[in-house]
């Protein structure tokens, strides 16, 4: 069990900061980098990018953490005089709420950029960024902010664990 319990959390851990690195990589370098880009050019960038990021890559991440941070809150209720639960649980509220926030705001507006069309036949590309650009960036630094939340909490985790075992 108690291999397990440190697989768990270790997958987790990595999961989430590969999702973290992500968000963060967005944050610091991807939408910097498109700031002074010209509307047709962001637009299709980012229709390109939202296209491209569905992969199998992709998905071991963003998926695999919230499946191998449950795994890990599971294996852990039987705490049998661990206190690693609240750590793995925070992290999975935190994960979530990145999960829900991209769910609920980035994956929408992902979806709208794409409706847009193809970006040369956008009538209005200034209008189609307005909408899309400052809302986007404002909740991937939330998700970014949340997944490294979640980071922390996993790796707090692991150190408990290793003091409990140790």
């Amino acid at each position: 069990m108690e291999a397990a319990r440190v697989i768990a959390l270790v997958a987790a851990t990595i999961t989430t900061g590969l999702s973290a690195g992500l968000f963060y990589a967005y944050a610091c370098s991807v939408m910097p980098g498109l700031r002074t880009t010209e509307d047709r050019t962001f637009i299709d960038v980012m229709q390109r990018i939202n296209v491209a990021i569905l992969n199998g890559w992709f998905l071991v991440g963003f998926v695999g953490a919230l499946v191998c941070t449950a795994v890990a809150v599971a294996l852990h209720l039987p705490s049998d005089g661990h206190d690693v639960l609240p750590a793995a649980v925070a992290a999975l509220v935190c994960y979530t709420a990145a999960l829900a926030v991209t769910r609920k705001i980035n994956v929408p507006l992902n979806d709208a950029l794409a409706a847009a069309g193809e970006p040369g036949r956008i009538l209005e590309p200034a209008a189609v960024r307005e909408r899309f650009e400052a809302r986007w960036v404002h909740w991937n630094i939330a998700r970014a902010l949340l997944c490294t939340a979640a980071l922390g909490c996993l790796c707090w985790a692991l150190v408990l664990h290793g003091n409990a075992s140790g």
